[in-house]
């Protein structure tokens, strides 16, 4: 019974528990009023719990008469047992002592003078003796790989040159590689608790590679001392050598390529073994060890060969070998894969592509002592690249070679060059010193005495616009931007190719399309024909007379016209380009990769491949900006055409016509000679300077524009009933003078000279009717059908002129019916 049950019972009886029980009892015994006054049930209930009650007490003081002997033997044995107790806790730190006592007397470690036990003694011992077997299992391990690895090269080296190397010559290599095997797979179970590696698998692997090393290098001492004799690295005379040299080489060879395919299989699993399939053909490895002492000999010494100026030597030397020993590796060397494993690999390419680490080192050697020189870097790369072209045309390629994986392609080598543009410290290098060449070229372009001259020869050749003879300074951009082409066309890779695009040949040609325009701007800002009137200016102050003259006159329409020529030939030749293959393909590229798409975006002078894709070219957007050019130029040369002919043409259209004395007919004013010259020398020089096509539309703008202002000027604002039939002659005399002059300064070259100033003539005609043919011109262009003023056009040889326009024409003179 629990102490807390014991309490509870202990205590005195709760009396208003007591009274809540009773009338619960009474509730539940007697649920009426009437039950109480039957009998006496009520007095038979009350001694029936009296008797319950005294039995209830005899019950109480029996247990308390318990619980009072078992409080009393409960207390008497805690008594005993804590005596107990204190006595076991004295005698547990009498023992502690004891023990501490017993361990410092084993232990000399605590006593500094104390010699160590003979317990502490014999522990050493054992460890020592564990540690020594454990190192002498080492070294028998170690000695029986060095053992193995002895053997085997040792029957390698005594094999006899009339046997071939087989599986059995390699038993002890296969011995040596299964207990290399057996100990690290036993190792890798064991675990030091230091997560350190053990270095027993380390060290056995590497006897392992250096025992194969051995082998390898053991073979291709016999096919070296063997090809000397056939006079290699020179050309080989195949059949010119002994059988016996010849012997010797097969068999040496065929060693190789047994001992090649033989590690093939016992390494296959072997995932970290060192000596790949991908590291060549054992034996044409050993082939390049004596022309790679060559090339070290004159290329990599202190010998005059060896020049970083130079690179063309080292390159021209290898592709001399390749040359000169592909006879031998066709003929003779392919012959003997034929019959080995290796039947698949092409003998040359294999044997250009293990020149080609040769070639790699060299480079990486010499070009970071090129950087700070850009033309010697760029020659260094063009050769390179030079280099890689003349392989790829000699049909070198990863396909054949022991490079070569299951999706290989031709195209699949990048070539040394990637060596230099695939490091972008030395490509950046590269570009930077190309961008500062071709400026400067541009520089000494455009800052030549006849960098604006029209060139006279007639050898451009533009499709339709072939007449056109550009300047010289456009001409050599052309140049320069096609030598740049050049230079990059040959690049590997299409994001290079873009950058030199971006970098180097799209500035030239914004820098050429900017100085174009500034031209114009100039010409604009000091010409007075394009110089707008500012309230508060100053007259005279908008330009010198040194400046007048520059632009005035034939000199100035020269010098729209050199804008013009120079602009529209470039864009021509942009056209072109675009539609060039290379740079279709290379428009392309750029449309397809996201990487480039992003670069060219960013460029406004190119236009942009997300949005055009591959409609188009990649010159579209420059040719729309010089064709805007060239047609500024030439809305400039029309403005600056008729600008002066019309200011000649002043004095005459406001002087009252000149009449003979007496006679009263008018004579042709000397007034009309300077806009007539004034006419024939400019369009003589745009004859002369430019396309027929062109010279054609120029013409037909210039001649409409002053036609009209004759027109509307000495005619239409004379007001009506100001002209006489005799001024009207002198108007149609005039209008034919300004067609003889245009035809005359044109030499023929414009059909129809005469279409322009159509109106102006028919006017002419027109006013100069007398009598009748003036009242019949009147009747029909007032009141006639529409029939009868055709017919009297073409009776007068009138071409252009509306009823409209030849009743206001008529209405001029004097004698027109009010």
């Amino acid at each position: 019974m629990a102490s807390a049950q014991i309490e509870l019972l202990s205590r005195p009886a709760d009396k208003s528990a007591s009274i809540d029980y009773a009338v619960a009892f009474l509730n539940a015994r007697f649920s009426s009023f009437d039950q109480l006054q039957h009998g006496n049930a009520l007095d038979d209930a009350l001694k029936e719990s009296q008797q319950k009650a005294e039995r209830l007490q005899a019950q109480l003081l029996e247990s308390q008469a318990f619980v009072n002997d078992l409080v009393r033997d409960t207390k008497a044995k805690a008594t005993e047992r804590l005596s107990s107790a204190q006595e076991l806790a004295l005698l547990r730190h009498s023992v502690a002592d004891e023990i501490l006592s017993l361990s410092e007397e084993l232990s000399s470690a605590n006593v500094s003078e104390m010699r160590p036990t003979l317990l502490e003694e014999i522990e050493t011992m054992h460890r020592n003796i564990k540690e020594l077997e454990s190192v002498k299992g080492y070294v028998q391990v170690v000695q029986s790989a060095l053992t193995l690895s002895e053997r085997v090269v040792n029957a390698v080296k005594s094999l006899d040159t009339s046997l071939l190397i087989s599986e059995s010559s390699l038993s002890d290599y296969k011995a040596l590689q299964s207990l290399t095997s057996t100990i690290q797979g036993a190792c890798s179970q064991a675990d030091d608790g230091t997560g350190q590696g053990v270095f027993l698998p380390v060290f056995l692997n590497n006897i392992l590679d250096k025992t194969w090393l051995l082998l390898k290098e053991t073979l291709s001492d016999s096919l070296i001392a063997a090809s000397e004799q056939l006079q290699w690295p020179m050309p080989v005379d195949y059949a010119a050598a002994s059988e016996d040299n010849r012997s010797k080489f097969q068999h040496a060879f065929i060693n190789l390529t047994t001992l090649q395919s033989l590690g093939d299989k016992l390494h296959k699993d072997q995932k970290q073994h060192e000596h790949k399939p991908t590291d060549g053909l054992y034996p044409l490895q050993a082939l390049i060890r004596p022309v790679a002492q060559r090339f070290k000999y004159h290329f990599e010494g202190s010998r005059q060969t060896n020049r970083l100026d130079k690179p063309e030597w080292y390159f021209a030397h290898i592709l001399n070998l390749t040359h000169e020993h592909r006879r031998f590796m066709d003929n003779v060397v392919q012959r003997l894969l034929h019959n080995s494993p290796f039947e698949a690999l092409n003998a040359w390419r294999e044997f250009t592509r293990l020149l080609l680490p040769i070639v790699s080192r060299k480079l990486r050697r010499s070009v970071p002592s090129i950087l700070t020189n850009p033309p010697l870097l760029a020659h260094t790369v063009y050769q390179c690249l030079a280099f890689d072209d003349a392989l790829r045309d000699a049909g070198f390629s990863f396909v054949g070679t022991s490079a070569q994986t299951t999706s290989s392609k031709p195209e699949d080598w990048e070539g040394c060059s990637e060596i230099i543009l695939g490091n972008k410290e030395w490509f950046e290098s590269w570009l930077a010193g190309e961008q500062k060449f071709t400026e400067a070229q541009y520089e000494t372009i455009i800052s030549s005495p006849d960098a604006w001259t029209i060139v006279n020869d007639e050898g451009e050749q533009l499709g339709q616009d072939n007449e056109l003879r550009p300047t010289i300074s456009a001409r050599r951009i052309k140049v320069l931007v096609e030598q740049v082409t050049d230079r990059y066309k040959v690049l590997p890779q299409f994001l290079h190719k873009t950058r030199f695009l971006i970098g180097v040949q799209v500035p030239i040609l914004e820098l050429y399309h900017t100085r174009i325009s500034e031209s114009l701007d100039a010409f604009e800002a000091l010409s007075s024909y394009f110089v707008r009137a500012v309230p508060g200016a100053l007259s005279g102050q908008s330009s010198s007379a040194d400046s007048k003259r520059a632009t005035a006159g034939t000199e100035g329409s020269s010098r729209l016209i050199k804008g013009y020529v120079s602009a529209k030939w470039t864009a021509v030749v942009m056209s072109n380009w675009g539609e060039d293959i290379f740079f279709l393909e290379l428009w392309h590229s750029i449309c397809e990769r996201a990487a480039l798409r992003s670069r060219v975006r960013e460029v406004d002078a190119l236009p942009d491949p997300s949005v055009v894709r591959d409609e188009g070219t990649i010159f579209d957007e420059l040719v729309k900006q010089y064709n805007a050019l060239a047609e500024r130029a030439e809305t400039m040369l029309v403005k600056q055409i008729c600008g002066e002919v019309e200011s000649d043409l002043k004095a005459h259209l406001f002087k009252p016509p000149a009449t003979t004395p007496g006679t009263g007919e008018v004579i042709l004013s000397q007034t009309l000679l300077a806009p007539i010259a004034r006419l024939s020398a400019h369009l003589t020089l745009v004859h002369q300077s430019l396309p027929t096509n062109t010279t054609t539309n120029l013409y037909r703008q210039i001649a409409s524009h002053i036609s009209n202002h004759i027109l509307q000027r000495q005619v239409l604002y004379q007001g009506r009933g100001r002209m006489t039939s005799q001024e009207g002659k002198n108007v149609l005399d005039e209008a034919r003078l300004w067609v003889e002059t245009s035809r005359m300064a044109l030499g023929g070259s414009v059909r129809r000279v005469e279409g322009p100033w159509e109106k102006l003539v028919d006017s002419g005609k027109l006013l100069s009717l007398d009598g009748e043919a003036f009242a019949k011109a009147v009747r029909i262009s007032t009141m006639g059908s529409e029939a009868e003023y055709q017919t009297f056009c073409g009776d007068l040889g009138l071409s252009s002129t509306s009823r409209e326009e030849a009743t206001d024409v008529l209405k001029v003179r004097e004698d027109y019916p009010k």
